[in-house]
């Protein structure tokens, strides 16, 4: 999918034949998946819906299409800041290397970004089809693909019966049960200025853990840090923070809030977390200054 999948279980050594075995089940999941929602290979669902979009819907597969229903559930929860249809975003206007040196104006990036718009994603239930309404337009799951990808591999590996693990995906990762010395998982969130070491470490059992920051990709424009993370409704890269970790139930949804948070900013995105169940936030803003969610405790 684009980045680096590692699985993890807990077994006795004597099983280790086994170990291997449900690990190449979750990477077959893994990349089951990936055929579904990538965008660089034309025959995939994702590509199909983005090649009629302005002319009809197309069926998809019974996943996907719940899939892009959770996602605009997202889209109205976060008022559209999480929305698949980001795709249509013409990236020429922001390759965040060297010869990036100015901001698009802010016409022009208001132009660019008029395609993203999860409203004008139309779903029909029954026949289970998607349309996007306008020409142009595209979906892309970058933004909740991984988490998705890691939950499905995490079913697969404790249907088979793996009672303990992790699966980390490119940081994005969603554990269960507990190390072998029966204590719950060390996490590790990354620091936003040396990204290999922690910031502060969490310790958590049947939970997952997601981090969008700006550390990996940006420029510096006039004095200033703007992050690879784009407003969907300006058009211009968000700033002001470093990094958002979500800590949630559930991989998809920690993936999914990671992103929105950075771009609502900390108190219209702490005051969000803080209304839902489940769902733990932390924030470093551009002055390495820490920002928690109520219910969050660091060590």
């Amino acid at each position: 999918m684009g980045n680096r999948f590692e699985f993890t279980v807990v077994l006795p050594p004597d099983e280790n034949i086994f170990a291997e075995h449900v690990i190449d089940l979750a990477v077959a999941e893994v990349s089951r998946i990936e055929r579904l929602l990538t965008t660089y290979d034309e025959k995939s669902q994702t590509n199909q819906v983005n090649n009629a979009a302005g002319e009809h819907a197309v069926a998809v597969d019974h996943e996907v299409f719940k899939l892009i229903e959770r996602s605009l559930r997202i889209s109205i929860l976060t008022q559209g800041a999480f929305d698949i249809s980001y795709g249509s975003l013409d990236k020429k206007l922001w390759n965040f290397d060297k010869t990036m040196t100015s901001l698009p104006d802010p016409e022009t990036a208001r132009k660019v970004v008029r395609l993203i718009n999860f409203r004008n994603i139309i779903l029909d239930a029954e026949n289970t089809t998607v349309m996007l309404k306008e020409k142009g337009m595209r979906i892309g799951f970058g933004g909740i693909g991984k988490g998705y990808a890691a939950e499905r591999a995490k079913k697969v590996m404790q249907d088979a019966g793996i009672k303990n693990g992790i699966v980390n995906a490119a940081g994005d990762l969603t554990t269960w049960g507990f190390q072998p010395d029966g204590k719950p998982w060390t996490i590790g969130i990354a620091h936003p200025d040396a990204s290999h070491q922690p910031f502060s470490v969490l310790e958590i059992s049947n939970a997952a853990v997601a981090t969008s920051g700006n550390y990996e990709k940006f420029v510096m424009i006039g004095g200033k840090k703007y992050s690879h993370t784009i407003d969907p409704k300006t058009g211009l890269p968000v700033s002001g923070i470093k990094s958002v970790t979500i800590v949630s139930t559930n991989a998809e949804i920690a993936d999914a809030m990671a992103t929105p948070i950075m771009v609502m900013g900390i108190k219209v995105g702490l005051d969000l977390i803080n209304q839902m169940s489940q769902i733990a936030c932390i924030i470093i803003d551009d002055h390495d200054r820490l920002y928690t969610s109520k219910n969050i405790k660091l060590t």
